[in-house]
């Protein structure tokens, strides 16, 4: 499925034919990051004021309210007159949102955001203004979970279905190009590549390990059994890659390990407990371009930084709905701009942080 602002409309009315775009008397479109304009210029902080903050709101992401007109306008009685005849008003076209956000990547004018409650891939493209919305898994069949996301080879892109059981390939344009997988995986969820070697590590949370494939959908390697040793699992979901280095949330043994690229284990960081900075249920990872590790502590509704020797920095969040809130938190991802973005699932949408420095 492919979401376009502008719709060119055909209509027939008594007496004539009429062929229109309906946004050809609007304004271009714009994508913005701030749903909230007073936001913009006055944007939270963390940590607060007077301490030195270290991150900035930087928006979110929803779907439709993300585009609007560069100088919007009140429509015309003859404008809304066309769109109650060609089906477009409000009560028939009600819109394109995040539902149950998963996870989600970046790749150069675009942010990829898996989405569960949808069974899609939402492309919000900022060059060209537009919202796409994937839901195509394979020749007549759709996706049901989609929920890890990375970059593939050759412009593709690669997402972990887990409930499809498979590693599904898509075009830059969202066209299923095959998949691989199948009978290999039984609950993939997180997924990342190192554009190197090309290899491809899958998360398998029912299975507590990681598959490692090559670009062909070949098996290499499994990294890990279940477990609360180190290099063991129990239920891992996500993952991520940075500097020759695979961070796993190794979800309920409440920790992120750390591994070679080849399943050697280096470390692991955070502890289970009850305080600021201990782990319960951590779910997504982002590495910051400092190095800082950013881990989604789902169960108590928070992103916590910790530095590249896994010390405790700073805690973002708290249960709610507001700016900087979070309801059961999934996936987190980062950019090579310093921004940090987390699929606030329950909430339906996508927080953006900017990274201030250190």
């Amino acid at each position: 499925m492919r979401v376009k602002i502008n719709r060119m409309v055909t209509v027939f009315l008594p007496g004539f034919f009429f062929i229109g775009l309906l946004s050809c008397a609007q304004a271009p479109v714009q994508m913005s990051y701030f749903i909230d304009e007073s936001l913009e210029k006055s944007a939270p902080l963390w940590p607060d004021l007077p301490e030195v903050p270290r991150y900035r709101y930087a928006g979110q992401l929803l779907g439709d309210d993300n585009f609007s007109e560069a100088d919007s306008h009140e429509p015309g009685i003859f404008e809304k007159t066309l769109k109650w005849i060609a089906g477009l008003t409000d009560t028939a076209d009600k819109g394109h949102f995040l539902v149950r956000p998963q996870s989600g990547m970046v790749s150069g004018n675009r942010i990829y955001v898996t989405d569960v409650g949808r069974g899609a891939i939402f492309v919000f493209d900022s060059a060209v203004a537009e919202l796409q919305i994937w839901s195509l898994a394979d020749k007549g069949v759709n996706f049901v979970s989609p929920i890890g996301i990375t970059a593939g080879p050759e412009q593709s892109v690669l997402v972990a279905d887990s409930e499809l059981k498979r590693i599904v390939r898509l075009s830059k344009d969202g066209n299923p190009l095959g998949s691989f997988g199948s009978g290999l995986l039984s609950r993939p969820t997180g997924i990342t590549r190192d554009a190197i070697s090309g290899r491809v590590y899958v998360v398998v949370s029912h299975a507590h390990d990681i598959k490692v494939f090559d670009d062909n959908g070949k098996l290499l390697n499994t990294i890990g059994r279940r477990g609360m040793a180190e290099g063991e699992f129990n239920s891992p979901t996500h993952i991520a890659i940075s500097h020759n280095r695979l961070y796993v949330s190794d979800t309920l043994n409440a920790r992120v390990q750390v591994f070679s690229f080849d399943g050697v284990p280096v470390t692991a960081i955070g502890r289970r407990g009850l305080y600021l900075g201990n782990l319960t249920r951590p779910k997504g990872v982002a590495i910051g371009t400092d190095g800082n590790i950013h881990v989604v502590e789902s169960y108590y509704d928070h992103l916590l930084v910790y530095n590249e020797a896994g010390r405790f920095l700073l805690p973002i969040g708290g249960s709610g709905n507001g700016i900087g809130q979070f309801y059961l938190p999934a996936g987190a991802w980062s950019d090579d701009q310093g921004r940090i973005y987390v699929a606030d699932m329950y909430n339906g949408r996508v927080i953006i942080f900017q990274y201030l420095g250190s």
